[in-house]
């Protein structure tokens, strides 16, 4: 019975997209009497070359269609290679539920025609199926801020929600080389005052610099509970690993819990442990309970609301176990098929056993998009104010203010099948009354991503 909703909910879907006709790409076989010196192979004209690889396509001989198609795809008319692109996509989606190579050849099309609001769904639909929900959400946003008609994009988001549903397994996985200025966010003053005069700060409480490696990913698995309910597990991880392993910092974290699907709108309550080590030993350990809320204003869009809270036992110094809140709250926008942005609100509050570890935040944090040609860049900017409830001991109380600034390029004109090439520039300049946790430093990021 399950199995019957989800394929009746997959081919709603699909009707839905075949209804765009004013957004569609030409679906028709090019005419006979296309231009007779565009031949392909063998002297065959674009038009029989098409009709060979449907032809192949379907008996069920996806391997000799999908070189034809191929061999289309390297067309001079952007007009044809787009169409051959576009049916080998629909054919490795559709024949064979190769989801990742289908998002490929749909994302290569809307590099050359930003404008193709049938693809970009479609595209929509890949990362639904992908189990990648913020993306598909971002490719619908982007395809309503092109034109698409308010009934057809309202449509789509029930059914795009759905199918993201249906996503039993998948993650995502980025790995990149991370020179960094300051590994260890340390101050680079060479003494700490306090108001009994000054202590000497020793090299391993300075900042450090080094080139290190970054590890991201997380991975996913749901069991379907109702049509509205799945349990959702997940278990997410990050690694930042250096020759010097006194600086290694790993964060792990299992998560457990239902997510929940109500009209538009979606949530998702997740609760388990993380466990942090650095410099090879055991940090914090904490249980975690968190919220994600989702809700779509108009069609171009969405709000967002993260809510979490931890009890934290910090493994080297008991003065510093608590509980720790946050809130945040976004709003994301399309300003055009290749133009977006957002921006978020967030507060948080630190307890520990000693006051002076105790500690209240606040900020404010924004980014662009802008997608040009093949690339896809992101700028983002942040401030955040923080203070501690007293001082510490003899030394001043910490009172923060923290600025950074990022700019990251994704270049897919490099990729290599489903993994694509990333830079990340990051500054970060944090300035505190407590010395101690006055520091700058400048990173980057070269290396590779992709999902699963």
């Amino acid at each position: 019975m399950r199995g019957a909703v989800r394929t009746v909910v997959f081919v709603q879907f699909c009707t839905v997209l075949l209804c765009l006709s004013g957004a569609a790409l030409a679906q028709q076989v090019p005419p006979d009497d296309a231009p007779p010196g565009r031949t392909i192979a063998r002297n065959l004209s674009a038009a029989q070359m098409f009709a060979f690889a449907d032809a192949a396509r379907d008996r069920g001989d996806f391997r000799t269609a999908e070189a034809a198609y191929r061999a289309l795809s390297q067309h001079g008319e952007v007009q044809l290679r787009s169409e051959a692109r576009f049916r080998l996509a629909m054919m490795l989606a559709d024949h064979e539920h190769r989801y990742r190579d289908a998002a490929v050849e749909f994302r290569k099309i809307l590099d050359e025609n930003p404008h193709a609001a049938r693809v970009r769904l479609e595209l929509a639909r890949m990362d639904a199926l992908l189990g990648e929900a913020a993306s598909a959400q971002r490719e619908l946003r982007a395809a309503a801020a092109d034109g698409l008609p308010p009934e057809v994009a309202q449509t789509v988001r029930f059914y795009a929600n759905a199918l993201d549903a249906r996503r039993r397994t998948g993650g995502s996985f980025e790995l990149a080389l991370a020179p960094d200025s300051n590994v260890n966010r340390a101050t680079r003053a060479t003494s700490l005052g306090s108001l009994i005069g000054d202590f000497s700060l020793s090299d391993g409480a300075r900042a450090r610099s080094g080139v290190g490696l970054a590890l991201r990913g997380q991975g996913f698995a749901r069991a379907r509970l109702s049509s509205r309910v799945n349990l959702l597990g997940q278990l997410s991880g990050q690694a930042s690993l250096y020759r010097h392993h006194d600086f290694n910092d790993i964060i792990v974290s299992p998560q457990l819990g239902p997510e929940i699907y109500r009209g538009k709108d979606k949530l998702v309550l997740l609760a388990g442990p993380a466990w942090r080590y650095y410099g090879g030993k055991p940090y914090t350990r904490s249980i975690a309970l968190s919220e994600s809320w989702q809700h779509p204003l108009g069609a171009r869009s969405q709000l967002r609301l993260d809510g979490a809270f931890a009890d934290i036992d910090n493994r080297r110094n008991d003065l510093e176990d608590g509980q720790s809140y946050s809130l945040a709250l976004a709003i994301d926008h399309a300003f055009s098929a290749r133009f977006g942005g957002g921006v978020q609100l967030s507060g948080g509050r630190q307890t520990a056993r000693d006051a002076g570890y105790a500690t209240a935040s606040g900020g404010i944090n924004g980014f662009l998009y802008r997608d040009t040609g093949r690339t896809t860049f992101v700028l983002g900017l942040g401030y955040s104010h923080l203070e501690a409830d007293k001082s510490l001991s003899f030394f001043a109380r910490r009172v923060d203010d923290r600025f950074t600034a990022n700019v990251s390029g994704t270049f897919r004109m490099l990729r290599l099948g489903a993994w694509a090439p990333v830079a990340r520039l990051l500054y970060e300049r944090n300035r505190s009354t407590f010395t101690l946790y006055d520091y700058s430093r400048i990173a980057a990021e070269f290396g590779v991503s992709t999902a699963f």
